[in-house]
């Protein structure tokens, strides 16, 4: 497992809350988040790091998605 550094459209509440829309992918393709299944604060045990883990569907592949000190990854086999 390993951590794949991508960038992230999101949308950021007037309460302060982060909720990512998109990703980009390392062949700079961009995809659409179907569905946030859960979100809390967790440590990446396989890649390493910690922050706010968001369990994300995209194209009927469950993801984790985590934000981790305002830099965002995604955990891949």
């Amino acid at each position: 497992m390993r951590k794949i550094f991508v960038e992230v459209y999101a949308h950021f509440s007037k309460e302060g809350e982060i909720t990512p829309i998109s990703f980009v992918w390392l062949d700079g393709k961009t995809y659409e988040i179907d569905k946030i299944i859960e979100k809390r604060n967790a440590a990446s045990l396989k890649a390493g790091g910690q922050g706010i883990r968001y369990k994300i569907l995209v194209r009927s592949k469950v993801l984790y998605l985590f934000c981790d000190e305002n830099r965002w990854f995604v955990e891949f086999t």
